[in-house]
């Protein structure tokens, strides 16, 4: 019993070890921030694509995918309830143009019947290559390579232990 009670807090501790770090809201809302460019006034959404790929940035922004290394940081003029949840999003526009201060991001979720329309105050095109390189790093730095005279302590040897 005591054998099996060691094992499953040994996978246990594992398991948590094994798990990536994840970034807030925040240091995600600032990496896509970082790799945008300066405002524009407009976008065109594809014609054809009627499920547009999104990042939820916050309860105040989103990143919208014209393409995998092209998209655009959709800045709200303020909260917009249910956007963090939202199962997807409707984008207002002008046969397929999208405009900064006159469309709006409407999130879509199965708990609120009426959902909120929020407006669109800022558009600027995303990097995403950039973003993707950057994430990439981030990793590096975090699992990055060990130095070849590390020694792992891999905790006492099973030929350690006394039974009692």
């Amino acid at each position: 019993m005591r054998h099996l009670l060691m094992t499953l807090l040994a996978v246990a501790a594992l398991s948590g070890c094994a798990t990536t770090p994840t970034m807030t809201t925040q240091e995600r809302f600032n990496l896509y921030v970082q790799h945008a460019g300066p405002p524009v006034a407009s976008f065109q959404l594809a014609r054809f694509v009627r499920q547009t790929q999104w990042t939820p940035l916050g309860d105040r922004a989103l990143a919208v995918w014209t393409s995998p290394s092209r998209g655009h940081l959709l800045e709200l003029r303020g909260r917009c309830t249910g956007l963090s949840i939202a199962h997807t999003v409707q984008i207002t526009n002008s046969f397929g143009t999208v405009n900064a201060r006159w469309d709006s991001v409407i999130p879509r979720t199965a708990s609120v019947a009426m959902p909120q329309s929020c407006r669109i105050i800022r558009i600027r095109p995303l990097d995403g290559n950039a973003i993707r390189d950057a994430r990439r790093e981030m990793r590096n730095t975090i699992y990055g390579d060990r130095p070849a005279d590390l020694v792992e302590d891999t905790g006492p040897d099973v030929s350690d232990r006394f039974d009692d």
